[in-house]
């Protein structure tokens, strides 16, 4: 059941003209599988950080998403993601778009919460949060014409909490000394997306 204070909103292939989401949004992202390549891109999740989650069910035939696709590609707003690589990838796919700046909160949790292997967004809202979130959506039909609520509360629940993640984890990467090298990592992310699109998912093309 979804908290009182939070609000579901959905539309359909693209984000309702002048809604405005400020310069800080949490973003994640449903496909029809784990192969940004194959599987298409069938949800985006947005929310604020206000309580408000936005979907936009992007259908089979959808055309362009003009009003989603700048705000992926704005410079002045911050996408947080957790495990951006994915939905990087999968907007580069569906959009042709190369989605800047981000924030990782997988990739922050990995360099400061180093005394665990613990990094889903299961584990970190139940740590940083205190919330205990359900994940027995994730495998559901995401190509579905018409979500069910608990399809559509499983999708909010993955951007609600974001926000308060990074604030943490934020603290624990000044505590550590570790912030320049996260925003390095942050920086390269949409590339390392795009390597994956283009034919290196696996590849260290750095390695001799």
């Amino acid at each position: 059941m979804t908290d009182p204070r939070q609000k579901i909103h959905l539309y359909q292939d693209d984000l309702p003209e002048g809604l405005d989401l400020g310069d800080l949004v949490a973003i994640d992202s449903e496909t029809m599988g784990l192969n940004p390549v194959r599987d298409r891109l069938c949800l985006v999740q947005l929310s604020s950080g206000d309580g408000e989650a936005h979907l936009v069910q992007i259908r089979p035939d959808a055309a362009d998403a003009p009003r989603l696709t700048a705000l992926l590609e704005n410079p002045d707003i911050l996408k947080i993601f957790h495990f951006a690589r994915f939905d990087v990838a999968a907007f580069f796919q569906a959009f042709d778009v190369l989605t800047a700046p981000v924030y990782c909160t997988k990739v922050a949790s990995k360099l400061v919460r180093t005394m665990t292997d613990r990094h889903g967004l299961k584990d970190l809202c139940k740590e940083i949060v205190g919330v205990d979130i359900s994940k027995q959506q994730q495998s559901s039909d995401w190509g579905a014409a018409k979500l069910t609520e608990d399809q559509k509360l499983y999708a909010a629940t993955d951007v609600f909490y974001l926000h308060q993640i990074k604030a943490h984890l934020d603290g624990l990467l000044e505590r550590e000394h570790r912030l320049e090298l996260a925003q390095a990592c942050f920086d390269f992310l949409p590339y390392r997306a795009a390597l994956d699109i283009f034919g290196w998912p696996d590849e260290d093309i750095l390695a001799h």
